[in-house]
């Protein structure tokens, strides 16, 4: 069972996470869904598609992004999360910044999908005094230098410790295992090579206990691998959403959410025919 503050899934069929981007440079649809209306309206397009989540961001954290200040942040984020209020599925904040988090959770988030894992201070604390669940992503270095010479002697094994220790961490700090959820961090300083590697074993992260959220949508691994530009990666993303979910994903990060809730039910199906 996987515990999203009010929100409780069975996990029993793979999860749509919808991406709304409030932010004018993010690599795929920067500028898109900027304004609080337009990001409102996208989110809700997304709902009627089939997403499970909403995750809101208003900073990009795409290779070679700036960071934004806080206030920035809130003033794009909070907007929309009180736009949404009511809503039949949770909405996830996706922010490092522990003060953003605390004014998502208060305006109605339900999760944190933090790409430092809760390294930052304060940032366990914001979610232990909550019900949200909390998604603790893998990466290399920071935004503005991670893509430039990732090295790893075993991705696979660095990603496994690296999550495995943020996981024992909240546990320690009193957050349960059912709010927990990891994600490798594909694309995060890592190569196509390193990105490959942990798709083809994603099944290994399963010995960690907790379920696995996959961020692969029209990412630039997608993009060098078809030579396809990044609006026009619709395909791959939902190839890499069918291999993701094949190797033990619980959860699919996508742009893409009508054709990806399609694929799922498919191979559902197929699985469920199987048994």
């Amino acid at each position: 069972m996987f515990h999203c503050g009010k929100f409780n899934f069975d996990l029993s069929r793979p999860l749509v996470m919808g991406i709304v981007n409030v932010t004018p440079d993010s690599f795929s649809d920067g500028g898109r869904h900027a304004s609080t209306q337009a990001a409102i309206d996208h989110a809700q397009r997304l709902m009627a598609e089939g997403a499970d989540i909403l995750d809101i961001g208003g900073e990009s954290t795409r290779p070679g992004a700036a960071r934004v200040g806080e206030q920035e942040e809130l003033d794009r984020v909070l907007p929309v999360i009180e736009g949404l209020h009511g809503i039949p599925v949770p909405i996830s904040i996706d922010t490092y910044k522990p003060s953003v988090m605390r004014a998502a959770l208060a305006a109605g988030a339900s999760m944190v999908n933090d790409v430092n894992a809760l390294q930052s201070e304060g940032a366990i604390e914001v979610v232990l005094g909550s019900d949200a669940a909390v998604c603790l992503m893998h990466k290399q270095g920071s935004p503005e230098t991670m893509q430039q010479k990732p090295v790893y002697q075993n991705v696979m094994e660095e990603v496994s410790a690296f999550l495995q220790e943020r996981v024992t961490a909240l546990e320690v700090a009193g957050v349960v295992r059912e709010r927990i959820v990891i994600d490798p961090g594909f694309g995060f300083g890592k190569t196509i090579e390193h990105n490959l590697e942990l798709l083809s074993h994603l099944d290994a992260l399963n010995a960690l206990g907790v379920p696995i959220l996959a961020g692969l949508s029209r990412k630039s691994m997608l993009g060098a691998l078809t030579g396809r530009d990044v609006d026009d990666r619709v395909a791959a993303s939902v190839a890499a959403a069918i291999l993701a979910v094949q190797r033990g994903a619980s959860i699919m990060r996508v742009h893409d959410v009508r054709e990806t809730v399609d694929a799922l039910k498919i191979l559902q199906a197929v699985k469920e025919e199987r048994r």
